[in-house]
């Protein structure tokens, strides 16, 4: 699509028919001053050169007709393109220790672990993301890197999905993993930068201590909300038959509680499968998703083009005039 910056540019276009109209008559054959070679055009039909004067003024039209296009600016737009907006710098910290394999959580009215629950619900928090950056840490007895921040969801998925128990070790580091996450989060430009942290369990691992992180993390401008995951009764078979015990009885809730207060975050309880579908729905409106995508048309400048043919035209003009001129000049 074509498309005119300076449309009001095109009213210069009768110009020369306004000064042709109101030019003074000739004294003593003087030229008029908007063309040298005018009265020789004029006067061309008159000695035979009818042809090559309609040329030389058609060279002269078009000229002009590209000079004052081209003072118009135009631009091709061409067919538009879908770009997702910029959103969040966001990484998920994903607890691997070894109380993770608990099965107190369900899927499909099935008994299920904690991590496979969890596998479960982030599917489809980061399949919906979409215009974020994720990025995946998983920790236990230390933290690491699984997934550096990506817009390919697909991908992300896949590596949570491949998480196993004891990846990186029983225990629990929570304040090396809110570690890794500043560091990774530490040099990027995006305005929001965002850690969520799931664990089912207390800090019994790590060289940070989890409130020094979080210290840390509020001074870099770095949210984190965390979640403790996990039932609080849970019947198992002993020795005189079944019994109710807490199976999350390690969660360390003031602690999570503490660190998500200290960086404007939340705290969550998850304490099903349901509840902890329902935390990350919240997370969605607390952190919600950019806007629908930009459309951008890309653009394409022609006046310099339009300016190269008008003034080619120009001196094409010139020399059809010049040889014209000889022409008339040279006897018969």
């Amino acid at each position: 699509m074509l498309d005119l910056q300076w449309p009001w540019a095109l009213l210069l276009l009768p110009l020369p028919l306004l000064a042709w109209w109101f030019k003074k008559p000739h004294q003593n054959n003087a030229t008029p001053v908007y063309w040298r070679h005018s009265t020789l055009l004029e006067n061309a039909g008159h000695n035979g050169s009818t042809t090559q004067s309609k040329f030389a003024l058609l060279l002269l039209c078009l000229a002009w007709l590209c000079l004052v296009t081209a003072i118009s600016r135009p631009t091709w737009l061409g067919e538009a393109t879908r770009i997702p907006p910029t959103g969040r710098d966001l990484l998920i910290a994903l607890d691997l220790s070894g109380s993770m394999q608990i099965s107190d959580m369900t899927l499909n009215d099935q008994p299920a672990d904690r991590l496979s629950a969890a596998k479960e619900v982030l599917a489809q928090f980061i399949q919906a993301r979409r215009g974020d950056r994720i990025g995946i840490i998983v920790f236990g007895s230390k933290a690491y890197l699984q997934a550096p921040l990506s817009y390919d969801l697909n991908t992300i998925n896949q590596l949570v999905q491949e998480s196993q128990i004891g990846f990186a070790g029983e225990q629990t580091a929570i304040g090396d993993a809110i570690g890794l996450g500043i560091k990774r989060l530490q040099d990027k430009a995006a305005e929001q930068k965002v850690l969520i942290l799931m664990t089912d369990g207390a800090n019994t691992a790590g060289r940070v201590s989890p409130l020094q992180a979080a210290d840390i993390a509020a001074r870099e401008g770095v949210t984190i909300h965390t979640i403790g995951i996990g039932a609080e009764q849970m019947t198992v078979q002993g020795f005189f038959g079944p019994k109710v015990i807490n199976p999350s009885s390690d969660l360390d809730e003031p602690l999570l509680t503490n660190i998500a207060a200290l960086t404007n975050g939340q705290f969550f309880r998850a304490r099903s499968t349901h509840e902890l579908r329902q935390v990350y729905e919240v997370l969605e409106q607390l952190e919600p998703t950019p806007s629908d995508d930009i459309l951008q048309r890309p653009k394409t400048t022609l006046f310099h083009w339009l300016g190269l043919a008008a003034a080619a035209l120009f001196g094409l003009a010139l020399i059809a005039t010049r040889r014209l001129r000889f022409n008339l000049r040279r006897p018969s």
